[in-house]
């Protein structure tokens, strides 16, 4: 045991484990072989209220099985909690073979340990009497974190292996996040310049020496990160776009420049914003892979908003629809800034209940909704009144919101339409995508005249003569050659070639107890048609009914209830299936559903 000051020590393992030492309770930082239990009668600890990670890796916390056997409670980056709590999963699903991801996710644990809470950015926590802050700090891994805490009269930084000494890091190879990437690179300089600017008196690291005196050590850092990003011309904005983040597509209405998915800001007089969509603010690359992990929200560009535009308050948010790099920072606002959740009537529930719905790039934790907004409804916010209007094409729910910013009339599409131009086609058929979308958005289009467009990749479109009649000619193309490729005479289970869909689409029940799923039926026929409908469930569990017939109406859809009781072991994600005949033609197991019994 190293003492570095009356309360605070240090025990050299596998990584720097810290010990925050309050009478005869400890709270530990990042915890190594575990050995550091052996030693901490030394200084008269006896009980460890807490170990804090400050990310996934091993050497980190490959003896935490043993801190879960004594009772201390685990809390890990809520980023990584998957990477901790459901291993198992990660090691069962990641590539081997032909692999090019190359994100030191494998440098995880071999086994999983039961964690007590997943510690939330920006947040605040309480154990053995001190404070600890945590501040999110991507670099080492895209979910590491690090804590601030006043201890013996110090504002400590444990920083983890964002820097390992002045101008040193741990690792490099921990920064490159895809195949011959370095997005890492850029993540940790924006880490660096955070918490330079919170001031710490000492940062700890997990490798490496005690820096005492935090914006020297960091500066030497960024200055040799720097000179590598240029060779590598990784991020070469990085720096402006930092002190520049925003630009005004009108005096009142900014854009996000450096997000995955645009943002926009609307301005009013009493110094209030609203957001237009909140995904990944202040994106430094895409990591491989989708997984929790890999996905970063944070919310880096708000004091630079704050002060450069006089904002008191991020009053609220409106997505215009639920994909993940639209609204994954989203409950970061709700929980730091008090901002409000409105959010169109036609996909509220998706971000109330993603698990509940069978759609792509769904964010990985329910999103409350503090009010739905009705379609075509004049909604007021402060000096502004907007609209908005269905906008299916892009993914069946989503809304394009309309209103007057500066004498000018804007519409927010989303992603509806890709490129430069603003005429490419972005459907994805999973998305429910449905033939008719793209007449009918030109044709929205139209009626709105909007002055500007704002969509959600690509810059503020202002629209020049021609492009409306543009729109609806290849609007009714693509409807064309649909009716054209398809067998709709035949059968017609539109765009998706789906006559079935099981809801919810994720399920955890226990074993034997009993759920409910609702399956949806689709007559593909221009007549009335009896639909037969078979639930096909895993051996030993029990469907009632087993089978369910309704006569549906031409081309009509309809919805009827399965009561489902499961058998024999848990188990992770077993499959359900509806299996459809209708008017004695077979169509097979149409859709499935995921259920893990426990």
């Amino acid at each position: 045991m190293i003492e570095l000051s009356k309360n605070l020590f240090l025990y050299q393992d596998t990584c720097h484990v810290y010990v925050v030492k309050n009478g005869t309770k400890a709270v530990l930082i990042d915890f190594g072989s575990g050995e550091v239990l052996d030693r901490l009668t030394e200084i008269g600890v006896d009980q460890v209220c807490a170990v804090l990670m400050t990310h996934h890796h091993r050497d980190q916390g490959q003896g935490l099985a043993r801190a879960s056997e004594a009772g201390i409670p685990i809390w890990v980056p809520h980023t990584e909690q998957e990477l901790f709590s459901n291993i198992d999963a990660h090691w069962q699903a990641r590539e081997v073979f032909n692999n090019y991801n190359v994100r030191q996710d494998r440098y995880s644990l071999l086994e999983q340990v039961a964690i007590a809470g997943a510690l939330k950015d920006y947040e605040s926590y309480e154990f053995a009497g001190y404070g600890f802050k945590v501040v999110p700090t991507p670099g080492h891994t895209i979910g590491s974190v690090s804590f601030l805490a006043w201890i013996d009269g110090r504002h400590v930084a444990f920083t983890g292996d964002l820097i390992a000494g002045p101008g040193k890091m741990w690792s490099l190879a921990a920064t490159q996040w895809s195949y011959n990437g370095g997005e890492g690179l850029p993540a940790t300089v924006a880490s660096l310049l955070d918490l330079q600017e919170r001031a710490p008196d000492w940062l700890l690291p997990s490798h490496g020496e005690r820096m005492e005196r935090p914006s020297e050590a960091i500066g030497i850092l960024i200055t040799r990160l720097q000179e590598l990003m240029q060779y590598r011309q990784q991020n070469p904005r990085l720096l402006l776009l930092r002190e520049q983040p925003f630009e005004e597509v009108t005096p009142h209405l900014l854009r996000s420049r450096m997000s995955m998915s645009n943002y926009y800001v609307l301005l009013s007089k009493s110094g209030k914003a609203l957001f237009f969509d909140f995904g990944y603010d202040f994106l430094t690359g895409i990591p491989v892979g989708s997984d929790r992990a890999s996905r970063r929200p944070w919310l880096y560009t708000l004091a630079t908003l704050k002060k450069q535009y006089g904002i008191t308050q991020v009053d609220a948010v409106v997505p215009t629809h639920y994909h993940d790099d639209h609204v994954a920072g989203i409950n970061l606002l709700r929980d730091n800034e008090g901002t409000k959740v409105w959010a169109s009537e036609t996909f509220a529930d998706v971000l109330r209940q993603p698990s509940y719905y069978d759609l792509p790039c769904l964010w990985f934790d329910a999103i409350p909704v503090d009010r739905e907004l009705s379609i075509g409804a004049s909604i007021q916010w402060e000096e502004y009144e907007f609209t908005l209007h269905p906008l299916p094409g892009h993914t069946l729910y989503a809304v394009a919101i309309s209103l007057m910013v500066d004498d000018k009339h804007v519409l927010v599409s989303g992603d509806q339409y890709q490129g430069g131009e603003g005429l490419l086609w972005n459907y994805v058929y999973q998305n429910r995508f449905r033939i008719q979308d793209y007449v009918d958005s030109a044709a929205l289009y139209e009626t709105l005249h909007p002055d500007v467009i704002l969509t959600g990749h690509w810059e503020p479109l202002w629209v020049q003569p021609g492009y409306f009649a543009e729109l609806a000619a290849r609007g009714n193309a693509l409807e064309r050659l649909h009716r054209e490729l398809l067998p709709l005479n035949e059968v017609d289970f539109g765009a998706e070639g789906i006559g079935g869909r099981l809801s919810p689409y994720q399920t955890h029940t226990q074993v034997g107890e009993k759920f409910t799923m609702q399956v949806e039926v689709k007559n593909p026929f221009a007549r009335e048609a009896l639909a037969e409908v078979r639930l096909v469930v895993p051996p030993g569990w029990r469907a009632d009914p087993e089978q369910a017939s309704l006569q549906l109406a031409a081309k009509a859809t309809e919805t009827i209830e399965f009561c489902v009781t499961p058998s024999g072991p848990p188990v992770r994600r077993a499959r359900v299936a509806v299996e459809l005949t209708v008017e004695g033609r077979r169509f097979g197991q149409q859709a499935e559903a995921l259920v893990t019994v426990q």
